[in-house]
């Protein structure tokens, strides 16, 4: 029986996480790092999400409690909130969305574990966010 398997995406946003990730560890002499992120995120990460893509814990199961960030989510389309996950893997977060429909995994951001936040306005252009103040 051929297992069913999701389609992997890499989105602009995410792929911009990347390269900042890969600037900031070039600046600081550690290039091997970001090639080691490569390696892993092909052989391991990719993979996973592709066969288990309900592997990440649910972005919300720890919902934010700051009102800029709950002002954040109420504007989101309606159930993207939900569909929202998180797959840690080394000293990485990946925040991602599975897509039942068409069979697709799509990687919306990465950082940095000690990172604080996702830019979730860049990931749903038009969902009413407010500026920034």
């Amino acid at each position: 029986m051929a297992e069913d398997r999701y389609r992997v995406e890499l989105t602009a946003s995410f792929l911009e996480r990347l390269n900042a990730i890969e600037a900031f560890l070039t600046e600081a002499d550690a290039a091997f790092a970001f090639d080691d992120l490569l390696a892993e995120l092909r052989a391991t990460v990719f993979p996973n999400l592709a066969r288990f893509p309900r592997i990440g814990r649910r972005c919300l199961d720890n919902p934010p409690q700051s009102a800029e960030a709950l002002a954040q989510l109420a504007a989101l389309p309606a159930g993207a909130a939900s569909a929202l996950r998180e797959y840690l893997h080394g000293d990485y977060l990946m925040l991602y969305t599975a897509m039942d429909a068409t069979a697709t995994v799509y990687l919306l951001s990465i950082r940095h574990h000690r990172q604080l936040s996702f830019d979730f306005a860049r990931f749903w252009p038009g969902a009413g966010m407010p500026p920034s103040e």
